[in-house]
């Protein structure tokens, strides 16, 4: 089992370096990974505070504060009152924000499309139900 996991320990260092590789070589402008999970889940759940977004994600409120004022900046997402009628101002997703989100998506997905061109369905299904259940894992 230990040659296993230093076999996936491996495997995920290299797609690290790729990804890097593939950032590195985009010239349009692209959202820095933080900012982008951010976005897709104010664009998800719609409207969170900072200390949801806190609690999602298991981060520090300053950590997620110091990346919620990039996007504040940037016009990719703004404060609002609560919906609900809450004390805690909300942050929200702008037009803009769901724009580069898209365009963030589209060019993850057209990434992935050409590198998993020559699976089969069934290597996809198995890969994705593998990825949530180590992604779950680590969540647990």
């Amino acid at each position: 089992m230990r040659r296993e996991i230093a076999d996936i320990e491996r495997e995920l260092m290299l797609i690290g370096r790729y990804k890097e590789l593939a950032m590195a070589a985009a010239e349009e402008r692209r959202l820095e990974r933080s900012s982008y999970i951010l976005l897709r889940r104010l664009e998800t759940e719609g409207p969170m505070s900072i200390g949801q977004l806190a609690q999602a994600f298991s981060l520090d409120t300053s950590t997620v504060n110091r990346q919620t004022a990039v996007l504040l900046r940037g016009g990719l997402a703004e404060r609002i009152p609560d919906p609900e009628g809450g004390m805690a101002r909300k942050l929200r997703i702008t037009e803009e924000g769901l724009r580069l989100v898209a365009a963030e998506r589209e060019y993850r997905l057209n990434g992935l499309a050409t590198v998993l061109k020559d699976w089969t369905p069934e290597e996809l299904a198995s890969f994705a139900e593998g990825l949530a259940h180590f992604n779950a894992s680590i969540e647990r």
